[in-house]
């Protein structure tokens, strides 16, 4: 939509502003998705429109020096233009540890992907929690929600929680994190802690979970599945519930995702753990 808004009314009004002709300057799809992508993170367009402008103004000082001159901008050069990007996406892990998995949230800028990354230390005789990211008080829930879930599932392989300590940790550490829908991304992380099996970082999730251990529907599935589509990741595990809303996801998204809508908790990790 921002792509469409850009080349259809903010490119042409500045240029216009600029005194620059059509012919004089040329952005290319993929510069503009680019000032998009990396220069602006909000749910309006009122930064794509400084971008632009500030964009327009920097070509119109090069016409003016270089008289004559047609300008091409494209994705390579758009730095000369803008300056280095202002925003950084994560993108899909090259490899993984146990401990270490990959999951979607949502914000008011659109969708990203997180990491939810948990270790064992030799710690107290009672084992204690440290949770870092600063979570929110639901986001602790859920990790609470996990623990015993994890407990129930692999009895055995968690009695290592007694004589360890735990850390959870999801950066960035200064962005401020909270919503149920991690659930089942802490339960997985948890389980591929304690079995010592890692999890493919082709894969990514959203869900809330329940004690009995079912996968609750979660909001924002759109934003979520095109920031996993970003990052490169190929697979996504989504609530069951949330399929119907599969209908508002853009093909072109669908298109380069493997989406498994899951049931159980126990469906989860019994496909990515064994």
């Amino acid at each position: 939509e921002k792509f469409h808004i850009a080349r259809k009314h903010l490119l042409p009004k500045a240029m216009d502003a600029m005194g620059i002709q059509k012919k004089m300057l040329k952005i290319t799809d993929g510069a503009l998705r680019k000032v998009i992508e990396d220069y602006t993170m909000e749910s309006g367009v009122r930064g794509l429109k400084k971008q632009i402008d500030m964009l327009c103004r920097s070509a119109a000082v090069r016409l003016v020096k270089e008289e004559g001159q047609t300008l091409t901008v494209n994705k390579s050069n758009l730095k000369d233009y803008l300056g280095r990007k202002k925003l950084h996406h994560d993108q899909k892990l090259t490899s993984t540890q146990p401990g270490v998995v990959t999951g979607l949230a949502w914000t008011q800028a659109g969708g990203e992907i997180l990491f939810i990354e948990t270790k064992l230390t030799e710690g107290t005789v009672e084992g204690k929690v440290i949770i870092t990211g600063q979570l929110g008080d639901v986001m602790k829930e859920s990790v609470q929600i996990a623990l015993t879930l994890v407990k129930s599932l692999y009895p055995k392989e968690s009695k290592v929680f007694q004589d360890h300590d735990l850390h959870i940790h999801v950066p960035e550490g200064a962005v401020p994190k909270d919503g149920p829908s991690a659930g089942i991304t802490l339960t997985t992380a948890l389980a591929s802690l304690v079995t010592g099996k890692a999890v493919s970082p082709d894969y990514a999730m959203t869900g809330e979970v329940s004690l009995r251990g079912g996968i609750l529907p979660i909001g924002g599935l759109p934003e979520k599945l095109m920031a996993a589509q970003r990052a490169g990741i190929t697979k996504i595990l989504i609530p069951f519930d949330n399929a119907d809303d599969l209908e508002d996801v853009a093909a072109e998204v669908k298109d380069k995702l493997k989406i498994t809508p899951v049931k159980k908790v126990s469906d989860v990790l019994k496909l990515l753990l064994g």
